[in-house]
């Protein structure tokens, strides 16, 4: 089995960098809650703005394009469980109430 021995980054540029882009696309949920809210199409966007910002997470924080790929395919997993979720309820959440009651 071949494993990367890439050493994490010290630099702090990109650090910044995936910071703002982590506020900037908050605030760009917020504004488009504001501005479509009741939007058929709002949660599909949502569920890719939240993608984004975990996926943004994962490599810039966490580096986990560094880790073991087994580790990385967990976090990968983790990371799409929320927008699926979202999108499951957004659009099928009668179905998932009725299961949900006893």
């Amino acid at each position: 089995m071949q494993t990367s021995h890439s050493a994490p980054s010290s630099a702090l540029a990109p650090l910044a960098y995936a910071w703002l882009a982590l506020v900037a696309l908050t605030l760009l949920s917020l504004g488009l809650g504001h501005w479509f809210h009741g939007a058929s199409w709002l949660p599909l966007l949502v569920a890719v703005i939240i993608w984004l910002k975990g996926k943004l997470i994962a490599r810039q924080f966490i580096e986990s394009h560094i880790a073991h790929p087994f580790i990385a395919r967990v976090l990968n997993a983790f990371i799409a469980f929320t927008p699926i979720a979202l999108l499951l309820i957004a659009f099928f959440g009668t179905q998932f109430a009725r299961w949900a009651t006893l």
